[in-house]
């Protein structure tokens, strides 16, 4: 029986050139990215919470319960994060007049200037996650995963 190498420095053989490998360590780099840049340029802000202004902003109000469909957040974190963007003037929840259980949420002025200045964290987190590339590879890349992600 051969005996077992062990090399922590480098990719499992059988995993290099694997399509799901490589994309799950590419989420991992950006995840840590995007950490990293809320961390040190969101003001106590996260991803989720720049989803749900982007979502605001460019799709105008929505139920607390719609926003959460539709930007992939569970409803129970949709309802924290609100909360977060609330307390600081970000959001406003109100009743819906049709549907007494149902909150309505609308982002703020200053919420759209807040949204604005987290453009600027994203974009920095995405030159700094595709430096590696070229401008053309950058556009390559962008066109494939949109494609592998809305199959």
């Amino acid at each position: 029986m051969p005996t077992p190498r062990h090399d922590t420095g480098a990719d499992l053989t059988r995993l290099q050139g694997r399509a799901t490998w490589l994309v799950s360590r590419a989420h991992t780099r950006s995840s840590r990215l995007l950490s990293a840049g809320f961390e040190a340029h969101g003001g106590g802000l996260r991803s989720y919470h720049y989803r749900l202004l982007a979502a605001l902003e460019e799709w105008g109000p929505a139920s607390q319960a719609e926003l959460g469909r539709k930007t992939a957040i569970d409803r129970s974190d949709v309802t924290a994060a609100l909360a977060e963007l609330e307390s600081r003037d970000l959001v406003e929840r109100s009743v819906d007049p049709e549907h007494k259980r149902r909150n309505i949420v609308t982002i703020t002025a200053k919420g759209a200037e807040r949204l604005l200045e987290l453009d600027e964290v994203i974009d920095g987190v995405q030159d700094e996650f595709l430096a590696p590339l070229t401008a053309a590879q950058r556009r390559q890349l962008i066109s494939l995963v949109s494609r592998l992600a809305d199959a």
